[in-house]
C-alpha cells in the first residue's frame, strides 16, 4: 500500500511533496494503525440500511443533544437502521454544520466525542468529511489572516481579473470574496459555496497534510463509512471547469489508499451532485477509488414517475445501470439534509420537462435554489420540499399520502446498493415554513428539529400520520434487512409491465428470487405476471395465480417459496 500511495502523491504533486513530507504522512499513518482496534466490517449486505441525521435533531431540557439522540435512536431506531450518518457535528458557523470551525472536536452545544463512542456502541457511523472548505471563523483561517508562518498558501487566492468563467458554480453566488490580512493588503479568496465557506488550497502539501489527518482522527474514533462533502471541487485550475479534475481524482484514490491501509473494511463515499455520467466515475476502475456514490438521479426520477404516473423515464435509466466490480456499490437515498437535486436530471431529461416539473413543485408549495451559468443565465439546481410533499399535492388525503411515500421508499429499498433513509422521512415530516422564514434560507424547509418527548408523543398516537409513516417504512426496512435477494450485489432486472406499473425482480447468489410490483398510478392496475405460487412479504398474502391486481399506489415483494 505504501507504494501505491508514494505514487499518488508523485502523480499530484511531483517534487513538491518532498522527503520530510513523506516521512511525516507514513508516520501519522503508522501511529493511526496502532490505535484502530477494532475490526471494520468487510463489504456491504442486505441488512445494511442507514439513517442519515443530525446530531442536534432532538431536544431536551435537561440533557444535550447527542446523549438525548442515543436514547430515541436506542427506543424507535435501534431495531430498524445499521448506520447512522451524522452530519457535521463539529463546531461550525453556517450551512448548518457544514461550515466546520474546527474538525477534531465534537459541538460542545451538542455533546462530546464519548457521547459518539457510545452511539458507536449501537450502530455503525458515517461522518463527513467536509474537504472541500472550512469556516471563515475557523482557527487555520484566522492563521492565514494574521500571516502566521506555515500558512501563507492554505486558501487560494486569486487576482479578481482572472478569467473565471468556464468556472462551474452550484451557487448564485461571488465565486472569490475579499478578505483583509493583518499587513492591510485584500486578498480576494476561492468561495465556492459562500463568503464563510473558504475553499482549502490542495496544491500545498500542508494542506493535504493536515486534512489526512482530519480523516485519520474519523478512523480513530469508529468511521466505518466517510462521506466526501463537495468532493468533486477540490482541485482548483483556472481556466478549466475547476470540477472532476483528474488532480481531484487522484486525491480520492489516495484517501482511499489511506483508508485502505490503517482501517480495511471503511467505506469511502463520493458526493457529487451532478449528472449521472460524472457521478459514476468516482468509482474509478472498481478498486482504486469511491467505494461507492451516491445515486443522485434516484430522487428526482423518482419523483418524475410518481408525478407522470409513468415509470418509463425511471425504468430506461435503471436499466444502464453498471458497477465497475463487484467491489463497489451505490449509495441510495431520496431525501436528505440539501434538497432534491436536478443537475442530475440533465442528460436524462430535456430541460424544458425539468422546467415543467419546477413549476409544478412550486405551485404545490415547493421552494428552489438557482445555480449561475457560463453564459450569465440561470437554472433551478435544486427543489426545497420534503419528500412527503414533493411527491403528494396540497388537498391529498393522508391515505394517499401515505401509499404514495411507501411506494417511493420501496422502489428505493428495492435498488441495488445501500439504502439511506432521512430522520425526517422515517418522522412522516411535512414541510417546515416556519423554519425557512426564521432562518432565512430554503433549505431549512427538510432541516426541522424536535423536542423529543413532542416528537414521541406523535409517534405513538397510533393514529398519527408521523406514526403511520413510522411504522410502515419500518416494516419496509426489516423485509429488506431480512431477504439476501436485496442484497446489492445480487442480480437487477428492472421492467415495465405497462407505463405505470414497474417490475423489479432481485436474485440472490443463493437463489433466493423476489418480484416487486410498483403500481405508479392512481388506478388499479391488473397485470399478468409469472409469481404463481410466492407470497408477498408486504401484505403476508400467497398469491394464487399470475394474473395479480395492484390498488393505486400499491407495492408487492412477492417470494417464491
Amino acid at each position: 500500500m505504501k507504494e501505491i500511495i508514494n505514487k499518488l502523491l508523485t502523480d499530484v504533486y511531483g517534487e513538491k511533496f518532498t522527503s520530510a513530507h513523506r516521512e511525516t504522512l507514513f508516520d501519522a499513518l503508522n501511529r493511526t494503525r496502532s490505535l484502530i482496534s477494532q475490526q471494520r466490517k468487510q463489504a456491504w449486505d442486505e441488512s445494511d440500511v442507514v439513517l442519515i441525521t443530525y446530531a442536534d435533531q432532538f431536544h431536551h431540557a435537561a440533557a444535550k443533544p447527542l446523549p438525548v439522540f442515543n436514547q430515541f435512536y436506542n427506543k424507535w431506531f435501534k431495531s430498524v437502521f445499521s448506520h447512522v450518518h451524522l452530519l457535521p457535528f463539529y463546531p461550525w458557523s453556517s450551512d448548518d454544520g457544514f461550515s466546520v470551525i474546527d474538525y477534531h472536536r465534537v459541538d460542545p452545544e451538542s455533546g462530546d466525542w464519548d457521547d459518539v463512542a457510545e452511539l458507536k456502541t449501537q450502530a455503525k457511523l458515517m461522518f463527513d468529511f467536509v474537504c472541500n472548505h472550512m469556516s471563515a471563523k475557523s482557527e487555520w483561517f484566522n492563521r492565514y489572516l494574521q500571516q502566521a508562518p506555515g500558512y501563507e498558501n492554505f486558501f487560494i487566492a486569486m487576482d479578481p481579473a482572472t478569467d473565471l468563467s468556464a468556472v462551474t458554480r452550484p451557487r448564485a453566488l461571488p465565486l472569490l470574496s475579499p478578505f483583509t490580512l493583518a499587513d492591510g493588503s485584500v486578498r480576494h479568496l476561492w468561495t465556492t459555496f459562500s463568503e464563510d465557506q473558504i475553499d482549502l488550497n490542495y496544491a500545498c502539501p500542508e494542506v493535504l497534510l493536515a486534512m489526512v489527518d482530519v480523516l485519520l482522527h474519523y478512523l480513530v474514533q469508529g468511521a466505518d463509512y466517510v462521506r466526501l462533502d463537495a468532493v468533486g471541487f477540490m482541485w482548483k485550475t483556472p481556466g478549466t471547469s475547476c470540477i472532476h479534475l483528474p488532480e481531484t481524482h487522484q486525491l480520492i484514490k489516495l484517501f482511499r489508499a489511506i483508508a485502505d491501509d490503517v482501517a480495511p473494511g471503511t467505506a469511502i463515499i463520493t458526493e457529487t451532485n451532478v449528472p449521472h455520467r460524472d457521478n459514476i466515475a468516482y468509482l474509478g476502475n472498481g478498486q482504486d477509488e469511491a467505494h461507492m456514490v451516491y445515486q443522485f438521479s434516484l430522487p428526482p426520477l423518482v419523483l418524475h414517475a410518481v408525478q407522470r404516473q409513468d415509470a418509463g423515464t425511471l425504468c430506461g435509466w435503471a436499466q444502464s445501470l453498471t458497477l465497475p466490480s463487484d467491489n463497489t456499490t451505490w449509495f441510495n437515498f431520496l431525501a436528505s439534509h440539501d434538497g432534491i437535486g436536478l443537475n442530475p436530471l440533465r442528460g436524462i431529461l430535456p430541460e424544458e420537462e425539468i422546467l415543467q416539473m419546477v413549476e409544478q413543485l412550486q405551485q404545490q408549495g415547493a421552494l428552489v435554489n438557482w445555480k449561475n451559468n457560463p453564459d450569465g443565465s440561470r437554472s433551478p439546481y435544486e427543489l426545497n420540499v420534503t419528500y412527503m410533499d414533493a411527491l403528494s399535492h396540497r388537498e391529498a388525503s393522508d391515505d394517499e399520502r401515505l401509499a404514495r411515500f411507501v411506494l417511493a421508499h420501496a422502489i428505493l429499498l428495492s435498488f441495488p446498493g445501500v439504502p439511506a433513509v432521512y430522520i425526517q422521512s422515517i418522522l412522516g415530516s411535512r414541510n417546515d415554513y416556519a423554519g425557512v422564514e426564521k432562518l432565512g434560507y430554503n433549505r431549512a424547509i427538510n432541516r426541522q428539529k424536535y423536542n423529543d418527548l413532542d416528537i414521541e408523543q406523535q409517534l405513538s398516537s397510533s393514529d398519527s400520520l408521523r406514526s403511520r409513516v413510522y411504522h410502515r417504512l419500518s416494516q419496509l426496512i426489516a423485509l429488506r434487512r431480512q431477504n439476501k435477494a436485496f442484497h446489492p450485489q445480487s442480480q437487477f432486472a428492472i421492467s415495465t409491465l405497462n407505463p405505470s406499473v414497474m417490475l423489479i425482480t432481485r436474485t440472490a447468489n443463493n437463489g433466493e428470487q423476489i418480484t416487486a410490483l410498483f403500481n405508479i398510478s392512481e388506478n388499479e392496475q391488473h397485470v399478468a405476471v409469472n409469481v404463481q405460487g410466492g407470497f408477498d412479504l408486504i401484505s403476508q398474502q400467497a398469491v394464487m395465480e399470475n394474473q395479480v391486481t395492484l390498488r393505486p399506489w400499491q407495492v408487492a415483494w412477492i417470494k417464491k417459496q
